[in-house]
């Protein structure tokens, strides 16, 4: 007698937040699937598309909160796919940018699981493009770089090098940076940055309570700790910010419901 096919996860990009801008293909899973594992940062108006009889499992991490482990988020979708024909790992922006859908997805690949990884807009572009920021121009900038400015203390790999990404690309776009906004700042001006350069940090770019913060590099951190800034916040850093269009930037918005599939 054959084993029970197993079924598949899917590796699921939630986008920037904003249901309107998730894929077709990940609002149709969303709303077949069996079994939902999902991150922090997912909005409500998203994790209910799912159907009715579809079990929700929350496996997100935040800073100063008791999180899951990363193990046995790997070894909960290796059981829930034995049971389950359609399993949606949900992350928020794109699940192989700073989303550890890479290590899920070895994993899986590992123990003999079928794996799709379904691309998402990743928080770094839709928060500049929301806002009227090119993140490259062909006058300003030639290159742009993607960086985490939080690291895990299991990492195997060395820090980041900000002293040397200070002169290595045009425009900087650092995800989760406002924790260690002062030391990266301090980092970059080491290096030479001119303290001058234009910065902005966007907090929940595409959701409700958005807002954006334009200043220099040398004011940063002193306007971002006064105007209060949070986590989920993308930080930007180079001349292409002066070339931002206002009339791009969102008016204060709901977050709205997506159309019907």
């Amino acid at each position: 007698m054959k084993d029970k096919q197993l079924g598949t996860v899917y590796l699921v990009g939630a986008g920037p937040g904003d249901p309107d801008l998730l894929t077709v293909r990940a609002h149709r899973l969303l709303s077949q699937c069996d079994v939902l594992v999902y991150d922090a940062l997912v909005p409500d108006e998203i994790l209910k598309l799912v159907k009715k009889d579809c079990k929700s499992i929350f496996v997100g991490k935040l800073r100063g909160h008791h999180s899951t482990s990363q193990l046995k988020t790997n070894a909960l979708l290796l059981e829930l796919v034995k049971k389950n024909k359609c399993v949606v790992r949900l992350k928020g922006g794109d699940p192989f940018v700073f989303g550890r859908g890479g290590e899920e997805a070895a994993y899986l690949h590992k123990n003999g699981i079928g794996v799709e990884v379904v691309p998402a807009i990743t928080s770094g572009i839709a928060a500049s493009a929301y806002f009227g920021i090119p993140l490259t121009h062909r006058i300003a900038s030639s290159s742009v770089t993607f960086v985490t400015g939080h690291e895990g203390i299991d990492k195997r790999r060395p820090s980041v090098n900000w002293k040397a990404l200070a002169k290595a690309s045009n425009t900087l776009v650092i995800y989760m940076g406002v924790h260690n906004l002062s030391y990266i700042v301090k980092e970059l001006l080491a290096a030479g940055l001119s303290p001058k350069i234009p910065s902005a940090v966007i907090q929940q770019a595409t959701v409700n309570g958005q807002r954006c913060l334009r200043t220099s590099l040398d004011s940063l951190v002193k306007e971002v700790k006064e105007q209060e800034f949070i986590s989920p916040s993308i930080i930007i850093i180079g001349e292409t910010i002066n070339f931002q269009i206002e009339a791009c930037a969102p008016s204060p918005a709901k977050v709205t419901m997506p159309i019907s599939f």
